[in-house]
Order: C-alpha cells, then structure tokens, then sequence
C-alpha cells in the first residue's frame, strides 16, 4: 500500500523542498496569510502563497536594485 499524506497534499510525500514556506505560513482567508512564528501578516495568492506574477516582480525588483548599486 502506498505511503499516506497529511493535510499538507503533497508536500507529505515529497517535503517542502518546492514549498518551503507551507507550515510557517497559514491561510487566514482568500489572499491573506499569516506566519505562525513571528506572526506577521501577508497578502498574496488566494490559493497557494507565491504566484507566479508575484515571483516574476520579485526577480525584477532585485535585478533592478542590483544594477542600482552598481
């Protein structure tokens, strides 16, 4: 028989390497999350924590500031 998961989904299988962030971070409602050590608050993904336009502007955030401070 097949190994079960946990509530996690998937990441019970595989571990958080592609999902770092699902057991600090908790779904409050849609797009609101809160991480359950330091308690901050975040709005993102309504489903999942990061979305793809969210990685997308990050990339281009820090290459921008990169070339800055140069």
């Amino acid at each position: 028989m097949a190994k079960r998961t946990k509530k996690v989904g998937i990441v019970g299988k595989y571990g958080t390497r592609y999902v770092a962030l699902l057991h600090n971070m908790k779904r409050k409602c849609v797009g609101i999350w809160k991480c359950r050590s330091c308690q901050k608050i975040a709005v993102d993904g309504a489903y999942v924590y990061s979305t793809l336009t969210a990685a997308v502007i990050r990339s281009a955030v820090r290459r921008l500031r990169y070339m800055r401070e140069q």
